[in-house]
């Protein structure tokens, strides 16, 4: 059976696997992006990873998902934040294929996520689907007829910028302000605290916790809403770190969402949590690799 090396390119980590043809992933490792050295120490370390594989494995396919907004034609990185720099530039597949002999696509990371709840996970079977991933930004993702809206420039469903309440979406309502705003309300230093203790601690009743929580999902709640306005999805998918805590905020982002819905449009709109977490990237890229094809 033919097998794909797939590698999910972060700000953190690097997440890479082997998935065979049925996309089921035989191995999975990690190692630290370390973005600060930029995007040239980023492509050396995706080569070293694909070499590794190529050694031991007949691979039929290099598949990556990565942070950026990305060029899905020419499998190069057209935008990407400061936090790695010298990325914008990066040209994956002209360089993978050339030094592989091996066929290559690449594809951002949030649409990678977003096709892969949409083929098998919580988006199966609806149709327009969107997905958001919460986590140090908010990234937004459609897909419609089975493919991912990638507007004129490649950069449809960059949500995280959409201006609200003076700021914008993702400055009020990522959980990296979560944990800010919880830091700065204790008095204490920011690296005390992440999003586990704050739900832990909002579990037993901490008031600062609870309502610094409150407050994030009421604004992804008017973001929500303002987004199906707009693209009217049968269903919007949740994912990133922090949506692992879906028992906690199910209840309290579906009811931000109906306040803010003025309209039958949103409220037919289902609220739904990614499934495949983790993977979600890995996968995406396998499944954009195929839908290349």
């Amino acid at each position: 059976m033919k097998k794909y090396v797939s590698i999910d390119i972060g700000g953190t980590a690097m997440k890479y696997g082997l998935i065979d043809a049925d996309g089921a992933i035989q191995c999975r490792a990690e190692m630290s992006t370390e973005a600060y050295k930029g995007g040239p120490s980023i492509l050396e370390k995706t080569i070293k990873i694909t070499e590794q594989f190529c050694q031991a494995q007949d691979i039929a396919g290099i598949c990556i998902s990565t942070a950026g907004m990305v060029d899905t034609k020419k499998g190069l990185i057209v935008h990407a934040a400061p936090l790695i720099p010298e990325y914008t530039g990066t040209r994956f597949k002209e360089t993978l294929e050339r030094h592989f002999q091996i066929p290559c696509a690449v594809e951002n990371d949030v649409n990678c996520a977003g096709l892969c709840e949409y083929l098998s996970g919580a988006g199966s079977g609806c149709d327009p689907m969107l997905m958001l991933t919460i986590g140090t930004g908010i990234g937004g993702c459609m897909i419609t007829g089975g493919h991912v809206f990638h507007g004129f420039s490649y950069s449809a469903c960059e949500v995280g910028y959409m201006h609200m309440r003076g700021s914008d979406f993702q400055t009020l309502g990522s959980a990296s302000t979560l944990t800010k705003k919880t830091a700065l309300r204790k008095q204490e230093p920011e690296e005390n605290w992440n999003g586990y203790q704050i739900f832990e601690q909002a579990k037993q009743g901490d008031p600062v916790c609870i309502q610094a929580i409150d407050e994030m999902t009421d604004v992804l709640g008017l973001g929500i809403a303002n987004i199906c306005y707009v693209l009217n999805p049968e269903i919007v998918v949740l994912g990133g770190g922090i949506m692992a805590q879906e028992a906690y905020l199910r209840d309290k982002i579906q009811k931000a969402v109906e306040f803010y819905a003025i309209g039958n449009p949103v409220l037919r709109t289902r609220i739904a949590f990614a499934k495949h977490k983790n993977d979600a990237g890995m996968l995406g890229a396998f499944y954009h690799f195929k839908n290349s094809r």
